[in-house]
């Protein structure tokens, strides 16, 4: 790597900020609202008319041989954030900011979670360019997105769940703030990139939304694996609070906060179905799985180029999970890179 390169490089790392947030902790939360919500026609009414207004189904062939069911199926989501806020107003061509695959066990009552780094060097079918796997969006909207994660993982993907940073923000709030522990002192920009917006001190102490936020994507002083961390005891101080029976009078809130942020093919009915997966909370087996891989340049451009070894590794443990024996969605042809045929597109400043 040339001078210049190693310079495009760093400045690179140092101006993207990849907000890989756990944007899958919005379904537990609302699958125990429903849960709890069952209690109560008001919030269960409320509940099936904010998810009801959400539905949004994509109009694509499945990659299954007949439609799954959640209640007896092991089936698949695909978590799609995208910070598609007033600040940046890109609508449906803004770029994704986390995309997360998770397959469902049913009967195992197990969860794999695979997340994708944004600046994956793939393959985007329909376009036939190698770019940025968060181009797909940009390209192709949900549609395209799905498409690409299906090439890249070699595995069905039966639903969707699209959020913004406004969904994290508005759930955490409508809960009235969570208590976690800060490890360190730091400032970092909110969501509407205002730099350094946020200051907090370390130690215990109680975050609003903006504030779980911007702990939750922080790395200034640490690294992915130790943000990933974070982000777990996030997740489980959300979820927490969510379960603790002070929050029952702010459950109205916090569906109106999902519900106004979100996307998914899921019905109501379906989403009901998870209900057996929060219910078996404590005995939850939830693994994530980690895509090795190395940074690169391409014609001046960062990417991440995912390690082709560890990629099938997931792969046959996502199938495996799915209980699916054999899935050729993708062929030979389509593993081979063609960096000749790479088209990219001007890049943002997240």
């Amino acid at each position: 790597m040339s001078y210049n390169d190693r310079r495009s490089f760093k400045a690179e790392r140092v101006r993207k900020k990849r907000r890989r947030i756990f944007y899958w902790i919005v379904l537990p939360t609302i699958v125990l609202l429903l849960s709890t919500a069952s209690y109560g026609a008001f919030l269960y009414n409320k509940a099936q008319s904010v998810i009801s207004d959400s539905y949004k189904p994509l109009d694509r062939d499945s990659k299954r041989d007949k439609k799954v069911d959640p209640n007896i199926d092991n089936i698949s989501i695909l978590f799609i954030g995208v910070d598609d806020s007033d600040t940046r107003k890109f609508a449906e061509g803004s770029r994704t900011d986390a995309l997360m695959l998770a397959t469902f066990n049913e009967k195992e009552k197990s969860v794999k979670l695979v997340s994708i780094p944004r600046d994956s060097y793939v393959h985007i079918p329909e376009k036939d360019v190698y770019t940025k796997i968060n181009h797909a969006h940009s390209y192709g909207g949900v549609k395209l997105t799905i498409e690409t994660v299906e090439e890249f993982m070699n595995v069905p993907v039966d639903y969707y769940v699209k959020l913004n940073f406004n969904a994290f923000i508005d759930v955490v709030d409508a809960l009235n703030g969570i208590k976690v522990d800060v490890p360190y002192a730091f400032s970092e920009q909110d969501s509407e990139d205002n730099a350094d917006a946020i200051s907090l001190q370390a130690g215990y102490q109680k975050l609003d939304g903006e504030e779980a936020l911007a702990l939750a994507r922080t790395r200034k002083l640490d690294n992915d694996i130790e943000r990933g961390k974070r982000q777990q005891e996030i997740f489980k101080a959300i979820f927490k609070k969510a379960a603790s029976a002070s929050s029952i009078t702010s459950y109205s809130n916090v569906i109106e906060a999902v519900g106004d942020n979100m996307t998914t093919n899921l019905t109501f009915s379906e989403m009901k179905s998870f209900t057996d997966y929060a219910l078996a909370l404590d005995n939850l087996n939830i693994e994530t799985l980690n895509i090795a891989g190395k940074d690169a340049m391409i014609k001046g451009i960062y990417y991440y180029e995912p390690d082709e070894d560890s990629v099938e590794e997931i792969r046959s443990v996502l199938r495996n999970h799915l209980a699916i024996e054999s899935y050729n969605n993708i062929t030979d042809d389509t593993l081979t890179k063609a960096s000749e045929s790479d088209e990219s597109i001007s890049e943002d400043t997240n």
